[in-house]
């Protein structure tokens, strides 16, 4: 079965949820969560998305964004996981997924939600 069709537009807003597979630790300490956030920086510039708002939890991510194009969430996300997940693996001597599937995300649809959201 083919997988659904993201949508993503140009200049409107997202919530984006990604979870470990298991919902296994992800970041076991603030070292990981420190590079993780250097690679959201750093592939963020490099795929146009505005990063407005992250929260890290031990075994999922929230993210708030923007992307200036309709591919920079999704390229910018798969950037970013592979990058984690090598390092991940490497650091904590583990093979194998890191990533519970695709992340998940929704379109901000209204003011009230996108504050909701970057609370």
């Amino acid at each position: 079965m083919a997988r659904k069709l993201r949508v993503s537009y140009p200049g409107v807003a997202e919530h984006l949820i990604q979870r470990g597979n298991n919902r296994q630790v992800i970041f076991a300490n603030d070292e990981d969560m420190q590079a993780y956030v250097a690679w959201l920086k750093q592939y963020a510039k490099q795929y146009q998305v505005a990063i407005h708002a992250w929260v890290l939890m031990t075994n999922h991510v929230h993210l708030l964004c923007t992307p200036s194009t309709a591919t920079g969430i999704s390229t910018m996300m798969h950037s970013l996981g592979r990058m984690y997940v090598l390092y991940f693996n490497r650091r904590y001597q583990r093979t194998g997924t890191l990533w519970e599937g695709r992340f998940k995300s929704c379109l901000i649809e209204s003011e009230a939600y996108f504050m909701q959201v970057s609370r």
